[in-house]
């Protein structure tokens, strides 16, 4: 199975849109908003990086890169999510092929680290790590993760965008 991981194009939107809802729609930790969530946050001009992979030319999953600020300051920093995979071709890499391009970009283009909210058992794998210092919302920390490109370390308090609804 080839998979081209792209950077989205605007006929692109519904489908990732479509994609997103439905890779969604069972977890029981989803609100249902990360289908819209994409869109917001396009349409603010937020998605720092928005990567698809496609197969045989069909997006098949998408990757979401936004701004973050660590203690209210803006800097270098990104938030990842969100990631989804078409239900039907979870569990074959393809959300592994978009993390690991898009935090690959994410480098090149002179960023100082990606943060996120998810599973640090899935998360692990590429590298990050949560160690208690950098907490959101009412999460548990555990859930709060973080990747330095360098060596700052990311600590304080996590804040995304406001399509996230803060």
């Amino acid at each position: 199975m080839q998979v081209e991981i792209r950077p989205e194009r605007p006929e692109d939107a519904q489908v990732i849109f479509d994609i997103t809802a439905a890779a969604f729609a069972p977890k029981a930790f989803s609100d249902g908003t990360e289908a819209a969530l994409i869109g917001t946050l396009r349409d603010d001009g937020d998605l720092t990086l928005s990567l698809a992979a496609a197969r045989e030319q069909q997006v098949v999953g998408h990757v979401a890169f936004s701004p973050v600020t660590l203690n209210g300051q803006a800097g270098d920093w990104y938030g990842l999510g969100p990631v989804a995979v078409r239900p039907d071709l979870q569990g074959t890499g393809i959300g592994s092929l978009l993390i690991t391009n898009g935090l690959r970009r994410l480098k090149t283009m002179g960023a100082a680290g990606c943060a996120l909210i998810g599973d640090p058992n899935y998360y692990s794998r590429f590298g990050f790590r949560s160690d208690g210092k950098l907490h959101y919302a009412n999460v548990p920390d555990r859930n709060v993760q973080w990747l330095s490109f360098g060596n700052q370390a990311a600590q304080g308090q996590l804040q995304f965008r406001p399509a996230f609804g803060e």
